[in-house]
């Protein structure tokens, strides 16, 4: 191939669908992706959010071709909901799945079955789910893709995540087994270490978060924590780069190396 036949715009026209894509990481994926041209339809469990999101985004990119679908990932009737949202959006290149909620930390000993269960419903039981139905509304070949979000918990354990650790590790496997039950389509998974969104809001105030974001800070070989539109930079290169499959891309401001 000649470097004059290369596209180096290969987001420019695709269809990217984003769960999770109002705020924190999948609003930086969503800005990131309008920004190399690409359409975006953003996806969530409010409307509100969706349409003040939407409005945001017009406004920073006004020739922006992006809307989105309410779909609330915490549902029992997540799998009818899920094909409801793909039928709206018809065909896309690439979905990226960023939807979470607050983590479930806490002691091993308050650990139940349905508190259990519950901390795996949006973050790896949708996860999966959204693979396994997106799977066919995706264009055919491995220049789609689907990326998944785990968390560095996986690698280094913290005391009272054991109900979540599970999950976050778990996302490593399925995305590496899913890249084998759906070739040629692609499946990696980004795993971000401490970063500034709005997830910790409903654990902690505002006082509490930067104190944690300042002591992260002081131990990471960045001598920061990592902002979502850097972050998602990680997404953009797993849905550009076609030759990557069953990979688990780390952008943790190198947390793991101290």
């Amino acid at each position: 191939m000649s470097s004059s036949s290369y596209n180096y715009n290969k987001l420019a026209g695709k269809h990217v669908l984003i769960f999770g894509g109002t705020s924190g990481i999948g609003l930086g994926v969503a800005k990131l992706s309008l920004a190399a041209s690409a359409r975006v339809t953003v996806s969530s469990s409010s409307s509100k959010r969706i349409e003040s999101t939407i409005q945001d985004l017009k406004t920073e990119f006004p020739n922006a071709q992006v809307q989105g679908h309410v779909c609330d990932l915490s549902k029992d009737t997540i799998e009818e909901d899920l094909e409801t949202l793909f039928q709206k959006t018809n065909q896309v290149d690439h979905i990226v799945f960023t939807a979470t909620d607050a983590p479930a930390i806490m002691p091993v000993q308050e650990i139940t079955r349905e508190k259990l269960i519950a901390a795996g419903q949006v973050r790896f039981f949708a996860a999966v789910l959204v693979a396994k139905i997106g799977s066919r509304y995706l264009s055919p070949g491995p220049e789609s893709s689907i990326t998944l979000t785990t968390g560095t918990i996986w690698e280094r354990p913290m005391a009272n995540w054991s109900a979540v650790a599970g999950y976050l590790g778990g996302t490593c496997s399925v995305a590496r087994n899913l890249a084998v039950d759906l070739k040629p389509i692609r499946v990696n998974a980004v795993s971000p270490g401490l970063v500034k969104t709005p997830l910790w809001n409903d654990l902690m105030n505002e006082e509490e978060q930067e104190n944690l974001r300042q002591f992260a800070a002081t131990k990471n070989p960045t001598g920061r924590v990592g902002l979502p539109e850097e972050v998602a930079e990680a997404y953009i290169y797993l849905m550009k780069d076609a030759n990557v499959t069953g990979r688990i891309v780390s952008s943790d401001s190198g947390a793991l190396l101290v």
